[in-house]
């Protein structure tokens, strides 16, 4: 079964929660603190194996959870960190983020990997909060919370030559003669419902990936047919074999199918009209294929170059294939995305208003509802088992600025803060 877009969870490893301890031995009196800091949690990282063919594997697995980082130890001793989860995806994925439709990688090379999402940091043992003031502190971190996403998978196949037409005119035939692929072939609409990739070589020894697509219809562009589902697999060809039904046969007339599946190509994505083209008149070998060719030929522009062939008897098929890749080594690749929407390094200067970290919300039973990327992560990093830990976050609330907010929104001494599912009381 032939899989091309699939959405999954992916969730990068938590680090390692710190630790408080002391050093015990003996002869060393006033040991002090001897926490060690929490291992990093392991990335999710997705790789590039040409084995690979189509999505199938995320249609049965489809959350992805990466091992968390090693707890600290006493004796300053560090938390291993955790070993990296490599996910393997066929070549030509594309992965974006869900929410923000950011295009986080394009893997189309074989070993090419990219971080989906990244584990977090360990949290600190209670050696790294000593000082002058506090030589014995009672306060470790808990690892901070890995990245998480849902991201969408789309597989854009990797193919130099794209066959495109209407339904049943005879893209799948053509394959067939000129590749060793085996592609199912029916004298009715749509045989063809998955892409199908073929190697061909020429008798000069040049070769190339030719994909034959399912066929397009009208509306494709807007899901009419199986188009919509499959137009994405022409955006990484080099080059665009048109093939036209010169018979007639089914009372279709030529150049409107030519005029309309450029049309097609065009709305869905407006770079397929960069692309070269060539136009193959096929089916010459049936009657009344010479004349409607004639006829053709008046009707498009004098520059378009016409190549007739019949795939059935072979004839005229050597000839299309010096053609094609006579243009393939002149074309060169047309990347799907610029770097700026792929370097996820590139930093953008531009005016925002600042984020608070928190938001505030007042609940029907009168409660004061915390919520916030900033605050969460504060959160979750929080020993609550230790007195000192406790009041540490109660000091980093402050300096956030919601100790203020509150006050501004009316809060009263006694009132109940509810962040998660956990009450603090507001003292004023």
């Amino acid at each position: 079964m032939f899989v091309d877009q699939v959405k999954i969870y992916t969730k990068g490893g938590d680090g390692g929660n710190g630790m408080v301890a002391y050093r015990r031995e003996k002869y060393v009196p006033n040991g002090g603190p001897a926490g060690g800091d929490g291992g990093t949690g392991a990335d999710v990282i997705f790789e590039v194996d040409e084995g690979l063919r189509t999505l199938m594997d995320f249609r049965y697995k489809k959350h992805f959870k990466a091992p968390r980082g090693e707890h600290g130890m006493s004796k300053n001793q560090h938390g291993k960190n955790a070993e990296d989860m490599i996910v393997k995806v066929p070549p030509g994925t594309v992965v974006k983020d869900d929410d923000t439709e950011e295009i986080i990688a394009d893997l189309t090379e074989h070993g090419q990997r990219a971080v989906i999402t990244k584990g977090g940091r360990g949290g600190r043992g209670n050696t790294r909060f000593a000082t002058s003031a506090n030589p014995a502190p009672e306060i470790a971190e808990n690892g901070e919370p890995g990245q998480e996403r849902y991201v969408i998978l789309e597989l854009k196949i990797l193919a130099d030559v794209g066959l495109v037409g209407f339904p049943s005119v005879g893209k799948s035939t053509l394959l067939s003669v000129v590749s060793s692929a085996r592609p199912k072939v029916g004298a009715y609409h749509f045989t063809t419902i998955v892409p199908n990739l073929g190697m061909v070589e020429t008798d000069d020894g040049r070769s190339f990936v030719m994909a034959d697509l399912p066929g397009l219809i009208e509306g494709a562009h807007q899901g009419v047919g199986l188009g919509h589902q499959f137009l994405r697999h022409i955006e990484r060809t080099r080059v665009i074999v048109h093939i036209i039904d010169m018979s007639g046969m089914e009372g279709r007339d030529p150049y409107q199918d030519y005029v309309t599946i450029n049309q097609e190509l065009s709305e869905y994505n407006m770079r397929l009209t960069e692309r070269p083209q060539i136009v193959v008149a096929n089916k010459m070998d049936l009657p009344d294929a010479k004349d409607n060719l004639a006829i053709f030929k008046k009707q498009v522009d004098e520059n378009v170059k016409v190549l007739s062939i019949s795939a059935v008897t072979r004839e005229g098929v050597k000839e299309l294939l010096y053609e094609v890749a006579d243009l393939v080594d002149q074309t060169p690749e047309f990347p799907l995305y610029s770097e700026e929407e792929l370097n996820q390094s590139r930093v953008l200067y531009k005016y925002q208003e600042e984020d608070k970290g928190f938001e505030i919300k007042r609940d029907s039973d009168g409660a004061w509802v915390l919520s916030g990327e900033k605050v969460s992560k504060l959160f979750k990093m929080t020993d609550f088992s230790r007195d000192e830990s406790v009041k540490r976050f109660a000091r980093q609330l402050r300096s956030l600025g919601v100790d203020d907010e509150l006050r501004k929104r009316g809060a009263k001494d006694g009132d109940s803060v509810r962040l998660f599912k956990f009450e603090f009381e507001f003292v004023d």
